[in-house]
C-alpha cells in the first residue's frame, strides 16, 4: 500500500481549456486582477428557476441522442408553449443546440435538442491536508482539464490560499472559458457548509473561524462553494447515479476518514451541515488518542493500522464502523473511496463486505446483505463532486 504521506503528481491535463501556463519561476499567471475576466458565454446563475433546471436535466440525460420538445413537456408535465419559450433561451444562449430530426408517428418529423457540454464549466477543488487537486468539469461533469500539486493545509492561510489561486488559473488556462459557474472547494470537516466557515479542522484547529469562502471569492472574483469533502463526493456520485432516489453511505479513507450521506437522493448534512463525522465515533473506550482529542475513535484506529501495513485489519475496522451506520440509517449500498482505498480495492470490498455480511446474519437478515463498492471516479472524485457543488444546482439536482 502507498503510504499516507504519498505526494500525487504535480501536472495537468486535459481538453481545450486545461492547459496550464507557468512563468519561468514557476508561478501561474493569469492570478491577478481575479479570474473573471476568463468568464464567457452564457450566465448560468441568471437561468435558473426550477422548470428551467427540469429542462436542462432531462437534456443532460438524453445526452447526445438528444430529446424533442414535446417529450420536454410530457415530462415535466410543463405546457409546450412554455417548453418551447424556454428552449428557445436556452438555444440563445447557447446551451442548447439541434441533434436533428426524429420520425413522427403522425405529422411531420420532430427536431430534437441536445445541451451542450462545452457551454457551461465549473471548477472543483480538493483540499487535503497533503496535496490539491483542481479539476475543470463541463455541464455533463466530464473533466477537461486537471492539475494535482503537493499541500501543507497547515502552512497558513495565505499560503493555501495562494496555492488555490494557481490551481484554479492553471486549470483555467489562459482563454476565456464558457459559462464558468464558480469554484467549488472540497477539504475536511467539521465546517459550516451554509456560511462558509471552517471550524476545527481535525488536526488542524488553527483554521477554526476561517471564512474560506468569503477569502476565496474575493480573491477570485468568482462565487464559491465549500463543504466537506465526503460531502462533495457524496454529491458526485449522487448525481452520477442520475439522482434516482435511494440512500448510500460514501465512506472516504485517505489522510482521515470520514462519511458522506445519501438518503432519499439528497445529501444529508444535518441542522449544523455536521452529518457525516464518521471517523470519530468511539469504538475502543480508552484506545488510542486520536487528534480529534478523544480516544479508540475508527479513524485513529484505521490510520494506525495503516501505518503498520496492516492492510486487512483497516478493512475490518472501517467494517465495524460501516456496520453501524448501516444498522442506524438501513441505507442501500456503501461505496468505498479514498487513496487508501484506492491502493489496495479489492481488500476493502471484501473485509468491510464481510463485517456486514456476518452482521447480516447475526440479525437474519440472509442473503439481504448491503453490498459493498469501491466508488467510481477514483482519487479525483471529491475534486469532481466539488464542482458539482456549483453545477447541480443548474440542473436542479442538490442546494449548492
Amino acid at each position: 500500500m502507498a503510504p499516507l504521506s504519498q505526494r500525487c503528481c504535480q501536472s495537468a491535463s486535459g481538453g481545450e481549456n486545461g492547459g496550464v501556463n507557468r512563468t519561468k519561476g514557476g508561478r501561474d499567471e493569469g492570478r491577478a486582477g481575479g479570474l473573471r475576466r476568463a468568464v464567457g458565454g452564457a450566465d448560468l446563475f441568471a437561468l435558473r428557476s426550477h422548470n428551467t433546471a427540469l429542462v436542462l436535466d432531462l437534456l443532460r440525460a438524453a445526452d447526445v441522442d438528444g430529446i424533442s420538445r414535446l417529450e420536454l413537456a410530457e415530462r415535466t408535465g410543463l405546457t409546450p408553449q412554455a417548453v418551447s419559450k424556454i428552449t428557445a433561451r436556452l438555444r440563445e444562449e447557447g446551451l442548447v443546440a439541434e441533434a436533428g430530426r426524429r420520425a413522427s408517428t403522425g405529422g411531420k418529423p420532430r427536431t430534437v435538442l441536445r445541451l451542450v457540454p462545452e457551454a457551461g464549466h465549473a471548477v472543483g477543488v480538493h483540499l487535503d491536508r497533503d496535496e490539491l487537486r483542481a479539476v475543470l468539469v463541463d455541464l455533463k461533469g466530464s473533466v477537461v482539464g486537471e492539475r494535482c500539486t503537493p499541500l501543507d493545509l497547515g502552512a497558513g492561510a495565505e499560503a493555501v490560499l495562494g496555492e488555490v489561486e494557481g490551481a484554479v488559473a492553471a486549470v483555467l488556462g489562459t482563454g476565456v472559458v464558457p459559462g464558468l459557474t464558480g469554484v467549488g472547494v472540497a477539504l475536511p470537516g467539521p465546517l459550516d457548509h451554509a456560511r462558509g466557515v471552517l471550524h476545527r479542522v481535525t488536526g488542524f484547529p488553527e483554521w477554526d473561524g476561517f471564512p474560506l469562502r468569503a477569502a476565496l471569492e474575493e480573491r477570485l472574483g468568482v462565487p464559491v462553494v465549500v463543504d466537506k469533502d465526503t460531502n462533495a463526493a457524496a454529491l458526485g456520485l449522487a448525481v452520477g447515479r442520475g439522482g434516482g432516489g435511494g440512500s448510500f453511505a460514501y465512506l472516504h479513507l485517505g489522510t482521515g476518514l470520514g462519511a458522506g450521506l445519501v438518503i432519499g437522493g439528497n445529501v444529508h448534512r444535518g441542522a449544523r451541515t455536521g452529518a457525516g463525522e464518521f471517523g470519530h465515533q468511539v469504538i475502543q473506550l480508552d484506545g488510542p488518542l486520536c487528534t480529534c482529542g478523544d480516544r479508540g475513535c475508527i479513524e485513529v484506529l484505521c490510520l494506525e493500522a495503516v501505518a503498520r501495513g496492516e492492510v486487512d485489519e483497516v478493512a475490518r475496522v472501517l467494517g465495524a464502523g460501516a456496520a453501524n451506520l448501516v444498522g442506524l440509517l438501513d441505507i442501500d449500498v456503501v461505496l468505498l473511496g479514498g487513496r487508501t482505498v484506492a491502493a489496495a480495492p479489492e481488500v476493502f470490498v471484501r473485509g468491510v463486505g464481510a463485517v456486514l455480511e456476518e452482521r447480516a446474519r447475526r440479525e437474519g437478515a440472509g442473503e439481504d446483505v448491503v453490498p459493498v463498492r469501491v466508488a467510481p471516479g477514483g482519487v479525483r472524485g471529491v475534486a469532481e463532486g466539488a464542482a458539482q457543488l456549483l453545477l447541480a444546482p443548474v440542473f436542479g439536482r442538490g442546494d449548492g
